[in-house]
């Protein structure tokens, strides 16, 4: 074997080791020797794999080995999870770093170091790889060999550690800003950790802290909200995932507070707190991406909605209600600026097209929600009464937009199915007037006879969340906010 090669190994090796044991500490929570005596991630009494890291990889490693040092020394007396919780932040510090290359640098072609095909270096900065996302990204689960379905070695040293436990340690920590960055970290980047949590049969362990943390926007920062939104997003994209969450039933919500909610699935929770972000987002941040998120998630979801509790489908209509009453407030204010002269015409143009602009905005808006009420019904009915249900009680909402040129086709469906229900019900011999109950039993008993004739089948919609050209930018500053928020 040539000393390059060998070299290669022996720095895949350390990081590979790096890697493992700052998760592992993460999973396990040891405690803090209490001699303040910290050999760098050794275990067996030889000096630590950082200490051993020679000129090769020096310069890529030294400033996570000095933050690793400064973090860990930092507090003498350290609780039970004070390890973890430092390893965490090394690790983060460890996988967002990208070293970047300089204009008078060359690429170095060793195989240890790589640049991004798609950089320009004349128009962009240019990055290396980053060896520790690499090495995050192809941890393996241990109960699994190292080969590969076909039988192939894995090559290199490859991080290999329970993915149930890493899953049970997040799901208990998610509270914390740090680890919902490291849960994203692992579903965008790692497809093996990504596809084991789409087969947990207990998805709560994680929904539950991310949701109980969407309920509380107001208390989190823009980012920590944008990443639990982004996480929902990317396993909002997998068939599985969405028919899962409307099957597992929850006995309570104990953190909901605007009403008890009691043998609810996850799937109806999930409705409801991403409308619920949506309302606060509208009122407060008025961030168009958040919205659009919140939106993608959501249409992800609709083909696959089951049984969708009461609540949930009130939400969702009501969703379209507030957002066409403010549609309406937008055409009405452009129609006025366009009235009205002013002795500023440029000023007023402008005015002009800012309103111009948040109206199209809003038109999406009303035709995501649309799609999604339309791919539920189309594609669900007989399995979601309470949909049908909160469109019949709610029906005049759609009226202004029947005519609308890009609503009138999804809309079409949805009074095809008003027209059916509404005929029933005409038809229906009553004594005395329509209560709740009777009104649902009467859909139930005719959602079993619906065969969705006259329903326009349109292509589902199907988000999904990819991450920007240069990362960098965003998670190198938001992983040193998370560092220096500690102190």
């Amino acid at each position: 074997m040539c000393i390059l090669s060998l070299m290669r190994l022996c720095f895949s090796s350390i990081v590979a080791s790096v890697v493992q044991k700052l998760l592992l500490n993460f999973v396990r929570r040891p405690q803090i020797p209490s001699n303040g005596s910290h050999p760098v991630f050794s275990d067996d009494g030889g000096p630590g794999v950082l200490q051993r890291v020679g000129s090769a990889a020096a310069n890529f490693v030294l400033l996570p080995y000095y933050t690793f040092n400064y973090f860990v020394s930092a507090s003498a007396e350290g609780t039970t999870s004070q390890l973890a919780d430092n390893s965490l932040l090394v690790l983060l510090i460890l996988i967002y770093y990208r070293k970047c290359i300089s204009m008078n640098e060359s690429i170095p072609t060793d195989g240890v170091y790589m640049s991004d095909s798609n950089t320009n270096v004349k128009d962009a900065p240019a990055f290396h790889e980053n060896p520790y996302c690499k090495a995050l990204n192809n941890a393996k689960d241990i109960q699994f060999d190292h080969a590969d379905v076909e039988g192939n070695a894995q090559n290199g040293p490859v991080v290999s550690l329970s993915f149930a436990s890493l899953f049970d340690a997040l799901g208990t920590c998610l509270k914390d800003e740090s680890s919902v960055l490291l849960l994203y970290s692992l579903v965008h980047g790692n497809c093996d950790f990504q596809e084991y949590v789409l087969v947990r049969t207990d998805l709560d362990t994680l929904l539950m802290p991310i949701l109980e943390m969407l309920y509380n926007a107001s208390r989190k920062t823009s980012n920590q909200i944008y990443m639990l939104l982004i996480i929902l997003l990317i396993l909002s994209q997998d068939s599985t995932f969405n028919a899962s969450v409307h099957k597992l039933v929850l006995p309570s919500v104990p953190w909901y507070q605007e009403r008890l909610m009691h043998q609810t699935s996850l799937g109806s929770l999930m409705v409801v707190v991403l409308i619920r972000t949506i309302k606060y987002n509208l009122s407060k941040l008025r961030d168009v991406y958040l919205h659009t998120n919140c939106l993608a998630i959501l249409a992800n979801m609709g083909p696959h909605a089951h049984k969708l509790s009461a609540y949930a489908s009130q939400r969702l209509v009501s969703l379209f209600d507030m957002l066409s009453r403010k549609y309406a407030k937008l055409a009405e204010l452009k129609n006025d600026k366009a009235l009205k002269v002013t002795p500023d015409q440029m000023e007023a143009d402008i005015i002009s097209d800012d309103t111009s602009t948040e109206l199209h905005i809003y038109t999406d808006f009303l035709r995501i929600v649309l799609e999604i009420i339309n791919a539920i019904l189309t594609y669900a009915l007989p399995r979601n009464p309470e949909v049908v249900y909160a469109v019949l009680h709610r029906q005049e909402v759609f009226q202004p937009f029947k005519n609308h040129p890009r609503f009138n086709e999804l809309l079409e469906n949805i009074y095809t199915v008003l027209d059916f229900f509404n005929s029933r019900m005409d038809m229906q011999q009553l004594d005395g007037e329509w209560s709740v109950d009777k009104v649902l039993e009467l859909i139930n008993k005719n959602c079993r006879s619906w065969r969705g004739e006259g329903m326009k089948m349109f292509t589902q919609l199907r988000f999904t969340y990819e991450q920007e050209s240069h990362p960098e930018e965003f998670f190198i500053p938001y992983a040193w906010r998370l560092i220096l928020s500690r102190g």
